[in-house]
């Protein structure tokens, strides 16, 4: 005969590997992927800033920096990875998309190749892109 004990605790360890099942498995169950849409972007350079924007960047680019302008019907994007070292520094652009709430821009700062690392002058890498104006939330990652 059976004890009453082994059988409640059995039944209490089945519940509890079905609680964890639920929770790490079923948490995305009925819930839809937030479509994305890939933005078109144009890199500007510094030149063609719009003037209240360059002065903006100058004032901010000896810091990281992120920000958005808008201006002309466009919506600018900027981030800024703060003073570096050495130049030779670039950065990529990994991911810029839109959700029904929001604009998403992915970025990566890019190290100087060896040869470009000894140029003892200190650089302030920063990248601006444009796209069209849209009035949402931006988001950089």
């Amino acid at each position: 005969m059976k004890k009453p004990g082994i059988r409640a605790g059995r039944a209490i360890r089945l519940a509890a590997m079905l609680l964890a099942l639920a929770f790490l498995g079923g948490c995305g169950l009925g819930k839809k992927q937030e479509e994305r849409t890939n933005l078109e972007f144009t890199v500007v350079d510094e030149e063609r800033l719009p003037e209240e924007l360059a002065r903006l960047v100058g004032e901010k680019k000896s810091g990281a920096f992120k920000l958005t302008y808008a201006d002309g019907g466009y919506l600018y994007l900027c981030i800024g990875y703060g003073k570096q070292e050495t130049g030779g520094y670039s950065i990529s652009v990994n991911d810029l998309y839109e959700t029904a709430n929001a604009i998403y821009l992915d970025t990566s700062l890019i190290g100087p190749k060896e040869a470009d690392g000894k140029n003892g002058s200190p650089s302030y890498p920063y990248l601006v892109i444009k796209t069209p104006f849209m009035d949402k939330t931006v988001v950089f990652d």
